[in-house]
């Protein structure tokens, strides 16, 4: 899957919730983002102490129907997109500080 890549949620951005999606304005690039459902459960599972594939395999596929090999492809594919605008930080290490500058661990 993701070969064990740690995500976080980075501290430099403006996040609020609306229903079911999340909006987050990016601090880097000032770029808006709105995030749905599916998005929004891995934006806050990202604590940096649970990969991706383990929120992919307890979250994402234990609520949707869905293929896992499909879920971890397109979970990875987001993050790293998240982490291109400074929204995520992916690591392959856990993070500990969300205020840290890690780039895209691919």
């Amino acid at each position: 899957m993701s070969q064990n890549l740690y995500v976080a949620r980075s501290s430099a951005v403006a996040a609020r919730k609306l229903g079911g999606e999340m909006m987050i304005m990016s601090g880097r690039d000032s770029t808006l983002f709105t995030l749905d459902e599916v998005a929004t459960i891995i934006w806050e599972s990202a604590n940096g102490l649970v990969t991706l594939d383990e929120i992919v395999e307890s979250r994402i596929c234990a609520e949707f129907d869905v293929d896992p090999a499909s879920a971890a492809r397109d979970a990875k594919t987001l993050a790293e997109a998240l982490a291109q605008h400074g929204i995520l930080l992916i690591s392959r290490e856990p993070i500990l500080d969300s205020n840290a500058r890690i780039g895209s661990a691919k």
